[in-house]
């Protein structure tokens, strides 16, 4: 296998490894903030598990989130795992950046 599609994959699976904890983290944040009221009667009725409102894009989550969890999404954010990758890939760019011989950059 190619060592740079190596490195790619292993950098993957770190991002999504921490995507993972940030996750977890939100959801419990989220939990203390609201009292437990992630859903909507209408979330509740489809069955909409609590994960994936915050999973799930932004028309969906408005659709099926508690007033409640709307408010705290306005003061704290969820980031989809698309938004958290791009921040992990300049993170890495940035750094990469850095370690590469002079001649290797481009022009930007």
């Amino acid at each position: 296998m190619s060592p740079i599609f190596q490195r790619a994959a292993r950098e993957w699976a770190a991002m999504r490894y921490e995507y993972g904890d940030y996750l977890e983290a939100h959801i419990a944040s989220a939990y203390d903030a609201t009292n437990s009221v992630l859903l909507n009667p209408r979330g509740r009725a489809a069955g909409v598990s609590e994960e994936r409102l915050f999973l799930a894009g932004g028309a969906f989550a408005a659709a099926y989130a508690s007033e409640e969890l709307r408010e705290f999404w306005a003061a704290r954010p969820r980031l989809t795992v698309e938004a958290f990758e791009t921040a992990w890939a300049e993170r890495l760019y940035a750094t990469d950046r850095e370690e590469l011989p002079e001649h290797w950059h481009t022009a930007a």
